[in-house]
């Protein structure tokens, strides 16, 4: 099973969300190559000791986003789209920056912001 695929039980964030974040991190970084075959959505629930719709979730919204394909019995690989996705937080965060620059916040005040709107998202 993927190692860097892990739970944190005394995290705030939603399982579902948790795996989303691994895999897209995972993706980014190039830790898991495009084309990389992920655990079945059984076998990692089972694994993770959670729900099998949890992991479907986490498996759909990263689908919806490009980042996985599912492709029937071939399993859900990692797509390119991990990248697309990265450089398009890359631009929002641009962005966002020139909006706090103008308002003349505080980074510390942007940074927490932008903290409140991940939480509520």
């Amino acid at each position: 099973m993927a190692r860097w695929l892990q739970l944190d039980p005394e995290s705030r964030m939603p399982p579902f969300e948790q795996i989303k974040q691994s895999i897209l991190a995972a993706a980014n970084s190039g830790q898991v190559a495009v084309g990389t075959r992920l655990p079945a959505v059984r076998a990692l629930a089972a694994h993770l000791g959670i729900a099998t719709n949890t992991v479907a979730r986490a498996y759909r919204e990263l689908e919806q986003a490009g980042v996985v394909e599912t492709k029937g019995r071939a399993g859900t690989v990692i797509t390119a789209g991990g990248d697309d996705a990265r450089r398009r937080v890359a631009s929002a965060a641009d962005e966002f920056a020139a909006v706090v620059r103008s308002a003349g916040l505080l980074e510390s005040e942007a940074v927490a912001i932008a903290r409140a709107a991940l939480r509520r998202a």
